[in-house]
């Protein structure tokens, strides 16, 4: 069974299951989503525990998880602000 740690430069370094690219957030978002943790260990190969793991450090990590919520909905908001208006990219190939 693997560990959660935070590395820099994988996730952002963001809270994840040790030796793979998999962020306890992630992972808490789809059980809240109603998949039970059963269905999260068999859709990302994890072992059960793995997924009870996160799911801990997600709960005993309230702040940090609400933190990295807002930063990553921040980073969604700034992406979707950088995508150029279709109606406009529209008026533009017709003209």
């Amino acid at each position: 069974m693997a560990e959660i740690v935070s590395t820099e430069g994988v996730l952002g370094g963001e809270p994840r299951i040790e030796g793979r690219r998999i962020g306890v957030l992630h992972v808490a978002t789809r059980v809240l989503d109603d998949e039970t943790p059963e269905e999260v260990a068999a859709g990302f190969d994890l072992h059960l525990a793995d997924v009870y793991r996160a799911l801990a450090y997600y709960y005993d990590h309230p702040e940090e998880m609400r933190a990295l919520r807002r930063r990553k909905r921040k980073a969604a908001e700034k992406a979707r602000n950088r995508q150029p208006d279709p109606e406009a990219f529209e008026s533009r190939r017709r003209a």
